[in-house]
């Protein structure tokens, strides 16, 4: 790294997969950088795309890898999918195509599931995803309800490779009733200015660390929020041809 520079910032985001953890094997430095974020007493909030996992499960996922951090640490594209939501239509339903942690934030926004006339299709990460949950989908966007994805990411990395992400669950949807959904999740600002709300902190006083140029990278860019691309995840140093803005720095991984 022969910029260090940033991290005289006051806070930090923090992407997740690809960045602290693959699947359930830590990046290498991950342990320390996060040590040296609690003994200065940096601001810190951990910002996934990812839509499965509450707060709490995520907290207690980190304490099985060796890394104690408090769940009000986290912050996810489950919580401000439903916050978005429940700021549009308030006790509204949706039809929830996601993990628990999506279902788990959606009910604490207020709104109730609804498989025959909701207001929303809510798409999110998923493993149980299947024809009949499409097909069902597609029915209910046809006849009205607005087509939701937590976060735009078309993969996303495990300790197994790359899987697909809520950006290539939600293309059948779209392809078959002509609906184009509503992304939530990085680098749409609302969740960016989530993430500030939380730490209590300027943008100018912090730094985003991602491993993602199209959401983590950009979502900075457009915040006006410094960025840190580590090389640990989705992204190489051969990909970055691929786009026509830079971040501020470049690492290996938080070893680094």
């Amino acid at each position: 790294m022969s910029d260090p520079s940033f991290l005289q910032k006051k806070a930090f985001i923090i992407d997740m997969d690809g960045v602290v953890y693959h699947g359930n094997r830590l990046v290498p430095g991950a342990e320390k950088f996060v040590a040296w974020l609690q003994a200065e007493g940096k601001r810190f909030l951990f910002l996934t795309n990812s839509s499965e996992r509450t707060p709490r499960e995520l907290s207690q996922k980190l304490a099985r890898m060796g890394l104690i951090v408090s769940e009000d640490h986290f912050y996810t594209s489950a919580l401000a999918t439903a916050a978005f939501l429940a700021s549009q239509k308030p006790n509204g339903t949706a039809y929830v195509i996601g993990e628990p942690g999506l279902i788990t934030a959606m009910h604490n926004a207020g709104f109730s599931l609804n498989e025959v006339n909701p207001d929303y299709v809510v798409v999110g990460d998923t493993r149980s995803y299947n024809f009949e949950k499409i097909e069902l989908a597609c029915r209910l966007v046809t006849q009205g309800a607005r087509l939701i994805g937590t976060n735009p990411d078309v993969s996303g990395p495990t300790e197994r490779g790359l899987v697909p992400s809520t950006g290539a669950l939600t293309k059948p949807i779209e392809l078959t009733t002509g609906a184009r959904a509503y992304f939530i999740g990085k680098p749409n600002p609302l969740i960016m200015r989530h993430a500030l709300k939380k730490l209590g902190c300027t943008r100018e006083e912090t730094a985003i660390i991602g491993d993602r140029m199209d959401t983590d990278i950009i979502a900075g860019i457009e915040s006006e929020i410094e960025t840190v691309l580590v090389l640990s995840g989705v992204t190489r140093t051969e990909d970055l041809r691929n786009f026509a803005y830079r971040p501020h720095h470049i690492i290996e991984h938080l070893g680094s």
